[in-house]
């Protein structure tokens, strides 16, 4: 626990705090819906708006066999949430120690640390140790120690309630329309321009830009993508082919490979975002390099059509 001390003991609130706890993976409609309460909450107690955040997922210390893929960094989460308005995001590391820490204990580090007055919380939120904390022990805890707990709804589109894992199922099947719908903007990647193969250049006409992205990132499902390329402040049209290139039989990792239409250059070792507008297709096996040509050809125009009503 001694980390967890360490790092709310670094933070120095500006004043008394309104506090919600959690991911936030992905910063998306559900999340905004439930930080729009928090802020006015805030304001109408006089108080400043505090998010908590994970610097990595708990599901990946309780349950290392089985990793969650996140949809942001913690970077890209503390930005989005100060570009919401949040004027103090908190990140904290989970740890073993972190999930044996009693829901009391907690709060009463929020209170001491970040001077807390008020939660908002999830309707199936709980924290501290075996998830003992749920809305109804935090507003009872609440009245033993002085704050309060508010509880919004939970936020649907279409039916759906708007989640991190919601948006994670869409990403995995390539469905970007949802995602990007949950997300409110387009899923995105950034990642440096790598080594590839050769294969892309050489024998199809078609070099590409080999992306390394964080292995602790979800990829969007196996296809062929029209994205946008973001390099050296400057946008470019692409076809981001993400997969296992079976025509030439390579396997290993799933790769992220990136064609750049009228574009000319060296991009190696360059930091770059790929954004994520429709997916095209499914990855498919070919007979021959000259038959995936020939479809590379039509992924183009294909990419071109679509960016070209952006």
């Amino acid at each position: 626990m001694t980390l967890l001390l360490e790092e709310l003991a670094r933070v120095k609130p500006p004043g008394e705090t309104f506090v919600t706890v959690g991911v936030f993976d992905g910063v998306h409609r559900g999340h905004r819906h439930l930080l729009d309460l928090l802020k006015r909450q805030a304001a109408q107690a006089g108080c400043v708006p505090c998010v908590i955040t994970f610097r990595n997922h708990p599901v990946s210390v309780l349950r290392p066999d089985a990793p969650v893929r996140l949809i942001t960094t913690v970077e890209e989460r503390v930005r989005l949430l100060q570009w919401l308005g949040i004027e103090m995001v908190v990140p904290i590391t989970f740890t073993v120690d972190v999930s044996r820490v009693t829901a009391k204990e907690f709060v009463a580090m929020l209170q001491r640390y970040l001077r807390m007055r008020g939660m908002v919380v999830g309707p199936d939120f709980a924290l501290g140790h075996n998830r003992e904390g749920t809305a109804q022990v935090l507003r009872a805890l609440g009245r033993e120690l002085g704050y309060t707990v508010t509880v919004p709804q939970p936020y649907e589109d279409g039916g759906v309630q708007v989640s991190s894992t919601a948006t994670r199922n869409a990403l995995a099947a390539g469905d970007m329309a949802t995602a990007s719908r949950f997300l409110e903007r387009s899923y995105t990647l950034v990642g440096e321009v790598v080594q590839g193969v050769g294969r892309g250049g050489s024998l199809l006409g078609y070099p590409t830009a080999n992306v390394a992205v964080d292995h602790n990132l979800l990829l969007p499902g196996d296809g062929i993508y029209a994205t946008w390329f973001y390099v050296d402040q400057q946008r470019y049209k692409a076809a981001t082919s993400i997969g296992m290139r079976p025509t030439f039989g390579l396997g290993g990792e799933r790769t992220v490979e990136a064609f750049l239409l009228d574009f000319r250059g060296d991009l190696y070792h360059k930091t770059v975002r790929l954004k994520f507008v429709e997916r095209l297709r499914d990855e498919l096996t070919f007979e021959s390099a000259e038959a995936l040509k020939t479809q590379m050809d039509k992924d183009v125009e294909e990419t071109r059509r679509v960016l070209g009503n952006w």
